[in-house]
């Protein structure tokens, strides 16, 4: 099962909406609910990152028997040292981004807490792509 979402920079009235629908397929697909908060968690995180720090990104999800595969590709001014970004507090968010509750510095560190394996990649100037995978068994 396989599907696409795009996700708009900028736009936090529609963050969290591809993770809710993620989440309501799983739901039907009889996930352990333990499970199913894990793999949420993790792509919540990685949706508002694309919000908060990207132009654009596409979210693609691919939902095996035995795990699922979640990987987000955006388009903006990518993470120049990744050890660095995945320590707890580190943010390069806005003022405004703060204001509004986000840019805590807990998004990576949040995604590599829920998922079993994480891979980012990412270059300054053009993006960042980032694979979540969660074993279902």
């Amino acid at each position: 099962m396989d599907f696409k979402f795009d996700i708009e920079g900028g736009n936090f009235s529609k963050a969290g909406s591809a993770s809710s629908d993620v989440k309501k397929v799983l739901k039907k697909l009889n996930v352990d609910p333990k499970l199913i908060k894990r793999i949420v968690v993790s792509i919540y995180e990685a949706e508002v990152n694309v919000v908060a720090h990207a132009y654009e990104g596409e979210m693609n999800v691919s939902i095996f028997p035995e795990k699922i595969v979640v990987r987000i590709v955006d388009k903006g001014p990518g993470i120049p040292d990744i050890d660095l970004a995945m320590q707890k507090g580190y943010s390069t968010a806005s003022p405004a981004v703060r204001e509004m509750g986000f840019g805590a510095g807990m998004g990576l560190p949040n995604i590599k807490k829920n998922t079993n394996e994480l891979n980012i990649k990412s270059e300054v100037g053009v993006g960042t792509e980032v694979e979540l995978i969660n074993y279902l068994n």
